[in-house]
């Protein structure tokens, strides 16, 4: 399966108020997880957002698939980002998502 097309753990309800579902997927330890999702938190204020954290743990398919890659960003169910999240390119990608 593509990584873009994998199920959200959240249902389409958890997108904000804005419609734009903003995930960070992680497994726990994971020090780069932890400073990617203040990232994330930090930018989504921005746009009245709020980042959903997806525990890849729960899942070993997805977890598999992403091994190399975590933590990663999604909106709106495409991949958008990995490892290390840069916030000025974070809160342009906010920008177009909400504008649409």
């Amino acid at each position: 399966m593509d990584p873009s097309q994998e199920q959200s753990a959240v249902s389409p309800g958890g997108a904000g108020d804005r419609g734009v579902l903003v995930e960070v997927l992680t497994k726990p330890g994971c020090h780069l997880c932890e400073e990617a999702l203040a990232v994330a938190t930090e930018a989504c204020a921005e746009f009245a957002l709020e980042p959903v954290e997806v525990d890849l743990s729960a899942d070993p398919e997805a977890l598999a698939r992403h091994a190399e890659e975590i933590p990663v960003l999604r909106i709106d169910g495409r991949v958008r980002d990995f490892w290390r999240f840069d916030p000025i390119r974070l809160r342009r990608m906010l920008r177009e998502a909400t504008a649409r």
